[in-house]
């Protein structure tokens, strides 16, 4: 059985994204816990050395729960194209630079992968909820939908301007931040960790 998570928790997101801060606040919000950004800690980013994109979300929650001494959350997530084999995957951040330049990480997915053949393309998260004393649980979701060349709209992050999940015809780019927190593959991996971790908000009882 997983470990649950006491509504009121201090929990610390091992990232230096305000992006990812600004989503998992709002997934958060109904279970009353306070959520703080590594990086307003303070707190290192570790080396990716892992893999997989698990190994990768275990690798970060456990620096941040061991360097905080609190609970600590970690999204491992990546763009994968079915044209370029899954890349670039785990190394999505990478493509992106020291800079963060995420148009030119599109612009490199775009000229490897070309126009035509298969457009298929993926988001996957996974998240590690982590404890000081060791202890971890993985939650994993993904979306299915296709890439799209140019890039359209100034909303989401990463490379969310050029995918287009099945079923919609506006790019994560494009949507509404709360349409896209509900249907995104990290709101799956959270629904996954609620499942298992959470349990029904305290202010629906």
């Amino acid at each position: 059985m997983a470990r649950p998570l006491d509504p009121g928790s201090r929990l610390v997101l091992a990232s230096h994204n305000q992006g990812k801060l600004v989503e998992i606040r709002k997934l958060l919000e109904p279970w009353d816990i306070h959520v703080v950004l590594a990086g307003d800690l303070g707190l290192p980013e570790p080396d990716e050395t892992e893999t997989t994109f698990a190994g990768n979300a275990r690798l970060k929650a456990q620096a941040s729960a061991g360097a905080s001494g609190l609970p600590s959350l970690s999204d491992d997530s990546g763009f994968c194209v079915g044209a370029l084999h899954g890349a670039p995957g785990i190394y999505s951040a990478r493509w992106a630079g020291p800079s963060k330049d995420f148009r030119a990480a599109m612009q490199r997915v775009q000229d490897e992968a070309g126009d035509g053949g298969d457009r298929s393309a993926f988001f996957i998260s996974v998240l590690c909820l982590a404890w000081p004393d060791g202890h971890y649980e993985l939650f994993e979701g993904r979306i299915e939908g296709e890439r799209v060349w140019p890039p359209r709209g100034n909303r989401g992050f990463g490379y969310d301007p050029m995918f287009v999940p099945h079923g919609e015809t506006e790019t994560y780019g494009e949507m509404d931040s709360a349409r896209k927190t509900a249907t995104s593959h990290r709101a799956r991996a959270f629904a996954a960790l609620v499942r298992g971790c959470l349990g029904v908000p305290p202010k629906a009882e």
